[in-house]
């Protein structure tokens, strides 16, 4: 695999997956990275061997996408990735947190890849990632908003990828299982089990034994090199599909 010339945008890009990808990427030759996130500090901390440009900003603003669809000249891939995570009850979810998730993750993406869309077709030849989950995939108790967010994103790649047939832009989706990164363990739900179990590393496990298979989490570095393939000429006649990467837990 090769990027050398391109440039890639990635959102969600200062911790976990996001950051993977970049630093894979960048050992692969590509040319220059767009990095955005919301955490300006988890940004500024990024080095890597090729030119960089970071936007510190919430994706669901479409002010950042105006001020990056001026600034970026150009793009060849994206990886429509920042996203939360949280769960409840439907019946005793608030609505601001319904919108919170929904934001972010749903409008938050139609609004990066409109943008990304934009700066690609006049190369003639591009791809994009976005980043959805297993709970999009197969419907799960108590992840009503997550869920439904994750399910839309899927939906939003097959079309996207529909409407750029002829623009040779090629459009997927991953669907992650659990992996180990800050988008679980800043859940209500995974710091009330940290404090039931006294530490990370036990509330990870016991996360872990609700999985079907004996790896537990996967990480960031597994999907990253699946998700950098995808973005890559190795997977040029793949669009519109979403690849299930969950150790089995949507069979």
């Amino acid at each position: 695999m090769t990027f050398a010339g391109h440039t890639a945008l990635i959102t969600g890009a200062a911790s976990g997956i996001g950051a993977e990808v970049a630093s894979q990427l960048a050992a692969q030759g590509i040319a220059e990275l767009v990095l955005v996130d919301i955490d300006a500090a988890g940004l500024a901390a990024l080095a890597f061997p090729c030119p960089t440009r970071y936007f510190a900003g919430d994706v669901a603003d479409p002010a950042l996408w105006e001020r990056i669809e001026a600034e970026v000249p150009r793009l060849d891939h994206a990886l429509v990735n920042a996203g939360v995570a949280n769960g409840g009850a439907l019946t005793e979810l608030e609505f601001a947190e319904w919108r919170r998730i929904l934001s972010i993750n749903l409008d938050g993406a139609f609004l990066a890849l409109r943008t990304s869309l934009r700066l690609i077709k006049p190369q003639g030849k591009g791809s994009v990632v976005l980043t959805s989950s297993a709970v999009g995939v197969r419907p799960v108790a108590m992840t009503a908003a997550y869920g439904t967010s994750k399910a839309g994103v899927i939906h939003l790649a097959k079309v996207a990828a529909a409407e750029h047939l002829a623009d040779n832009i090629r459009v997927n989706a991953v669907a992650p299982g659990r992996v180990e990164t800050p988008i679980w363990t800043k859940t209500d739900q995974f710091k009330a089990l940290e404090a039931k179990l006294g530490s990370r590393e036990a509330a990870l496990a016991a996360m872990a034994e609700q999985l079907p298979t004996d790896g537990g989490f996967t990480s960031a570095q597994v999907m990253a090199r699946q998700i950098v393939w995808l973005l890559s000429d190795e997977a040029e006649n793949i669009t519109g599909t979403v690849l299930s990467s969950d150790g089995g837990y949507t069979l």
